[in-house]
């Protein structure tokens, strides 16, 4: 079986509880085609860059797949007939990251940002 990343982005006007439900829904859908979900993360409410389908945010939530091409071909013809489904997109990988996404890690450099501009000339 072949290893994918996929993300997805559901409108903003659904709850949480439904991108849950959504997301339920379609590792059943994996699971049931002889694959499986090693990882699920939700990563939020975020702002689009530009409008899709009159919507300014979208709900992210990513998933590390290990399930044969058939599995990922019917989940993606089931997200393109769900309205709530803005957009999705699977990659190939060699294989999956270990640990939190870079979505999900902290971001904390930039309480250095003195060090890396040089003094202060007055």
């Amino acid at each position: 079986m072949a290893l994918y990343e996929h993300i997805y982005m559901a409108r903003q006007d659904v709850s949480t509880g439904q991108v849950e439900e959504l997301t339920k829904t379609l590792t059943e859908i994996i699971t049931s085609n002889g694959g499986t979900i090693a990882k699920t993360e939700y990563w939020g409410l975020k702002s689009l860059t530009y409008r899709i389908r009159k919507n300014r945010k979208a709900h992210y939530t990513l998933f590390n797949i290990d399930a044969p091409a058939a599995a990922v071909a019917e989940m993606e013809r089931q997200m393109r007939i769900n309205e709530d489904i803005l957009r999705f997109m699977t990659v190939r990988v060699e294989e999956h990251e270990e640990g939190p996404s870079a979505m999900m890690q902290k971001r904390d450099d930039r309480g250095d940002r003195g060090d890396r501009r040089g003094p202060r000339r007055f």
